[in-house]
């Protein structure tokens, strides 16, 4: 006999419809899976054998050959398990003969029975949705990452024999109740509050600036003067997530197996800071499976580069394009995917190898030729891509211990928010949300300027040799600062308050 369930697999950030076919035929009692499987769906014949025992079901005596369609496409984990087991029990006539086709069914079979979550099911489920299939059952663990795509109906089960009793209609499962996106936002909690920063004015602006504009950021400062916990602070004061942005986000972190069981949609926007010994596969992806990177994890949100100077050159010159483009291609001989990268990159360095060169505190010990060679290991091409550049010296005890609090990171993120809302319409129309996505032809359009902020930007130019990367990021940057003034053309304030966060370029650089 023949039966047929529907499940999906992943291609890149995108699910694919696989038809799971069984055949039960005459012969030595035997399961093969066909259809290009990988290592993890083969080993499925004994989960899934042992698991429909285990449930209180017998497996058919007879020869099953299961085909995974289409046969040209690899598939990959173990999200099969539970339409082959299925697919078995319809075959064998353990079920009632019905169409499955147009149920989703996702889940790894524990060898008891239980239902395991599963990767990448958000992107599996929106897929489907946009396929046109309505009704979803799927692993409970997997269940509150789905629950905000409308017009479909989920059941989470936890085991098999549930599933069974379901589609028999003796037991159905109740299908989730949906929420609202809102709900999800309305409940984010900030992780590190810009109160807890003392003094650091400067680079507080700095950061302000960076988050309202979405400009990447350097910081050069001594050990212990805070850069890390002020990157920290990045994502409190940056606008939730959009609901659009929250499934580009999580469909990645669902695909890289980071979302933990009972994890929803994402709301507040990702923090990577991989550890500088990470390779070039780790920051951009791939591996045998061309699996996302830093980069994509870091979709929508920010990427912290802790001790720049101590990651491998190949890994930040590889750097450069996914802050061009916002997109990465991983190719690998046996898979290939495309994955979004639009984030925001903070970097802090140390401005010598101890750490103290230009203290104030505390004296350098380093000689001229170790400051140099620790400084070019970061390459001009990667620091033209970094819009702005503070540097954080340490905070006097007698400022910490007296000083008061700092503006919260709701008080600032309110400022950002209304900058950012004002880029959003201003922008519509040319599909882009922030000024770090302005090119050229769209700063002539939106970044008009005073005649005296012109010309004191000619003069920085030709003073400083800027780059013509460098000229027009200090352009975006200038319009970034006038929008938080509310100012609707840049003025030489503007323009030289922008000029100042390309200075570090000569100092420490040229």
């Amino acid at each position: 006999m023949l039966a047929r369930t529907l499940s999906y697999g992943l291609s890149g950030v995108d699910g694919f419809a696989v038809k799971v076919e069984v055949y039960a035929a005459g012969g030595m009692p035997q399961l093969e899976i066909i259809g290009l499987p990988d290592a993890s769906v083969k080993e499925s014949r004994d989960r899934v054998s042992a698991a429909i025992v285990n449930s209180g079901f017998s497996m058919p005596i007879s020869r099953l050959t299961v085909n995974l369609a289409p046969a040209d496409v690899r598939k990959e984990g173990p999200a099969f398990d539970l339409p082959i087991a299925v697919a078995i029990l319809l075959a064998a006539n353990q079920i009632d003969p019905m169409d499955m086709m147009h149920t989703l069914l996702l889940g790894e079979l524990s060898l008891d029975g239980t239902l395991q979550p599963v990767r990448g099911a958000l992107p599996m489920v929106i897929s489907a949705s946009e396929q046109g299939i309505r009704e979803v059952i799927l692993p409970a663990g997997n269940a509150e990452e789905v629950a905000c795509i409308q017009g479909v109906r989920v059941y989470p089960a936890k085991n098999l024999r549930q599933v069974v009793q379901h589609l028999k209609g003796k037991a159905p499962i109740p299908a989730q109740m949906q929420r609202s996106y809102q709900e999800i936002v309305e409940n984010a909690v900030c992780q590190m509050d810009m109160a807890q920063v003392q003094g650091q004015l400067a680079a507080r602006r700095a950061l302000e600036i960076a988050a309202a504009g979405g400009h990447n950021m350097l910081m050069i400062g001594v050990p212990g003067s805070g850069k890390t916990m002020l990157a920290r602070c990045l994502p409190g004061i940056l606008p939730p997530l959009s609901f659009e942005e929250a499934l580009e986000t999580t469909r990645i972190h669902s695909i890289a197996g980071k979302l933990r069981p009972g994890d929803g949609l994402m709301a507040a926007r990702p923090f990577c800071a991989p550890h500088h010994s990470a390779s070039v596969a780790s920051l951009i992806g791939g591996g045998s499976n061309a699996r996302p990177g830093e980069v994509s994890m870091a979709h929508n949100g920010v990427l912290f580069l802790d001790e720049l100077p101590e990651f491998s050159r190949n890994a930040l010159e590889a750097l450069r394009q996914p802050l061009e483009d916002g997109v990465v291609s991983v190719t690998r001989v046996m898979n290939q995917a495309q994955y979004q990268s639009s984030f925001m990159l903070v970097a802090s360095m140390n401005p010598c190898p101890c750490g103290f060169f230009g203290s104030r505190q505390k004296k350098c010990r380093c000689s001229k030729s170790e400051i140099r060679r620790y400084l070019d290991r970061v390459s001009g091409p990667l620091l033209d891509r970094i819009d702005i550049q503070i540097e954080v010296d340490a905070v006097p005890v007698r400022e910490i211990s007296t000083g008061g609090a700092g503006e919260s990171s709701q008080v600032v993120g309110e400022r950002v928010r209304r900058c950012r809302e004002m880029q959003l319409q201003r922008y519509q129309a040319d599909g882009i949300h922030c000024n770090a996505q302005l090119d050229a032809k769209l700063s002539r359009k939106y970044c008009k300027m005073t005649p005296e902020a012109e010309g004191v930007l000619h003069v920085a130019v030709e003073r400083m040799g800027m780059s013509m990367r460098a000229y027009g990021r200090v352009i975006k940057v200038a319009r970034t600062i006038a929008d938080l003034a509310g100012a609707e053309t840049i003025a030489m304030e503007h323009i030289a308050e922008a000029i100042q966060y390309r200075e570090l370029d000569g100092k420490y650089w040229q």
